[in-house]
C-alpha cells in the first residue's frame, strides 16, 4: 500500500513537472513570436508604406516608366553591393532545413528591390519580399537571443508568418502557409505557437497604424451539385493556367540567364523591355501588384479573356530579368483575371468564379491546399468554403509533384505522386 501511495506521489510530482515545462516552454515562445511579430508589423507597415508610395508616385508621373533600365542596375548594384546576389525566398527556406541563419542583409536588399521595381513599372509582389524580409528578421532576433540551430529555424518561421500577415492581414492564413511549405506533406508543427503568435502580433500592429487588410466582398452561390460540379470544371482549367504561370516564371529566368549571362546587361535590358511593354499595353494595368484589377474582377467581375496571359508575360520578363519582388499577388491576378472570364462561360458569377480562379492558382502554385483554404475564408468569408475547399484539393492533387519554390521538400504524399519525382524543380525568385 506503501509503495502504491509512492509510486502515484511520484507519477503526480512528475505530470506536475512535465505540465511546468511545457508552460515555460509555451510561453518562451509566445514571448519570442510576439517579439518578432511586433518588429515585422512595424516594418512592414514601413514597407506597405514605400510601396504604396512608389505606385502612387509611378501612377502620377508616367514618365517614371522610362528610368527603368536605371532601376535594374540600381537594383543589381544593391544585391551586389551587399553580397547577397541570387538569394532569394528558397535562400529562406533552405535556411530552415539547414538550421542556418540568414543575413540581415537581405532585408534591406530586397525591401529596396521591390519598391524599385514597383517604382520603376515592373510586375511583381510583395510576399516574396514579406517572406524574405521576415525571414531574415526572424534569424536576426534569433541570433540576438542566441538560439540554438534548431530554435533558430522557429525563429525564422515565425518571421516570415509575421511579414506575411502584416503585408496581407491574413494571420491564420500567413501561420499555416509557413509551417506547411517548407517541407510538402509534413507540418512543422513545432513553430505552430510562435507563428501563430508573431502573425497575430504583426496583424494588429498593421492594423493599428493604418495597413488595411487584403479583403474581397464575394457573393458565394447556395450549396448545389451542379454548382459543384463547375466549380470542379474551373479548379481543372485554373491549375492549367497555374503551370503554365510557374513554368513560364521558370523558363524566363533560366532563359534570360542563358542568352544574357552579365547581370548588368540583363537588367538595363529587362528595363527595356519593361518600357517597351508599357508602350504598347498601357504602364498601368499590367504593372506593379494589379490589386485594382484583382478587385474589379473578384468584386465587379469584370477583367479581359487576354489579362492572365499579359500578367504572365510581364511578370516573367520583369522577375526573370533581375527586378524583386514576389510572385504570389501576380499569381493572385492571373487566378482572379482568369476565374472571371471563364466563370462566365461555365455559368458562373463571374466575381465569385474570379474568388475560386485566386485561391486555386495560388494552391497549385506552392503546395499549400490547408493555407489555401483558409486564405479563401480570410479574403473571401467562409460563405462558399465547400466550394473553395474542393477547388484546393483539386488544384493540389492535380498540379502534381511542381512548385515555385525549388527548396520545397516533398514527402511522399499517396499514390497520385508515385510516378512524379518532378516536385521542387521548378523554382522562381
Amino acid at each position: 500500500m506503501k509503495d502504491a501511495f509512492t509510486n502515484l506521489k511520484k507519477e503526480f510530482t512528475d505530470s506536475i513537472k512535465r505540465g511546468g515545462f511545457r508552460f515555460v516552454n509555451v510561453l518562451k515562445w509566445v514571448l519570442i513570436g510576439a517579439a518578432i511579430g511586433g518588429l515585422c508589423g512595424l516594418l512592414g507597415t514601413a514597407f506597405d508604406i514605400t510601396v504604396n508610395f512608389a505606385l502612387n508616385l509611378r501612377a502620377a508621373n508616367s514618365w517614371i516608366i522610362y528610368l527603368a533600365p536605371l532601376g535594374g542596375l540600381l537594383i543589381t548594384a544593391i544585391y551586389t553591393l551587399l553580397k547577397v546576389r541570387g538569394q532569394d525566398t528558397n535562400t529562406i527556406i533552405t535556411a530552415v532545413h539547414s538550421s542556418s541563419k540568414v543575413s540581415i542583409k537581405l532585408f534591406p536588399s530586397i525591401y529596396l528591390g521591390t519598391a524599385i521595381t514597383h517604382l520603376v513599372g515592373g510586375s511583381a509582389g510583395r510576399e516574396g519580399a514579406a517572406l524574405q524580409m521576415g525571414g531574415s528578421l526572424g534569424s536576426f532576433v534569433g541570433r540576438g537571443l542566441r538560439l540554438k540551430n534548431e530554435d533558430l529555424s522557429i525563429a525564422v518561421l515565425a518571421g516570415m508568418a509575421g511579414y506575411f500577415s502584416a503585408i496581407f492581414g491574413t494571420p491564420i492564413a500567413a501561420a499555416i502557409f509557413v509551417i506547411t511549405i517548407i517541407r510538402i506533406g509534413v507540418s512543422i508543427f513545432d513553430a505552430l505557437v510562435p507563428c501563430v503568435s508573431s502573425a497575430l502580433a504583426a496583424y494588429g500592429i498593421a492594423k493599428l497604424l493604418g495597413v488595411e487588410g487584403t479583403h474581397f466582398n464575394v457573393s458565394a452561390p447556395a450549396f448545389d451539385w451542379i454548382m459543384l460540379l463547375r466549380v470542379a470544371a474551373l479548379a481543372v482549367l485554373s491549375t492549367v493556367v497555374a503551370v503554365i504561370f510557374y513554368k513560364t516564371i521558370h523558363g524566363a529566368g533560366k532563359l534570360f540567364s542563358k542568352i544574357i549571362p552579365n547581370l548588368w546587361l540583363r537588367a538595363a535590358i529587362g528595363g527595356c523591355c519593361i518600357i517597351a511593354f508599357a508602350l504598347i499595353y498601357g504602364s498601368q494595368r499590367y504593372s506593379g501588384t494589379g490589386m485594382g484589377i484583382i478587385t474589379e474582377a473578384i468584386e465587379n467581375g469584370q477583367a479581359f479573356w487576354w489579362d492572365w496571359i499579359l500578367k504572365i508575360v510581364l511578370t516573367a520578363i520583369t522577375l526573370g530579368m533581375g527586378f524583386k519582388g514576389g510572385e504570389v499577388v501576380p499569381s493572385f491576378f492571373v487566378g482572379a483575371t482568369f476565374g472571371c472570364f471563364m466563370g462566365g462561360i461555365l455559368g458562373l458569377d463571374p466575381g465569385f468564379a474570379a474568388a475560386v480562379g485566386l485561391v486555386c492558382v495560388f494552391c497549385a502554385a506552392t503546395n499549400s491546399p490547408l493555407a489555401s483554404i483558409i486564405l479563401a475564408m480570410e479574403l473571401f468569408g467562409s460563405g462558399g468554403l465547400v466550394y473553395y475547399a474542393l477547388a484546393c484539393a483539386l488544384s493540389f492533387i492535380l498540379s502534381g509533384n511542381s512548385s515555385l519554390y525549388s527548396a520545397q521538400k516533398v514527402e511522399e504524399l499517396s499514390a497520385f505522386f508515385a510516378e512524379d519525382e518532378s516536385k521542387g524543380e521548378d523554382t522562381a525568385e
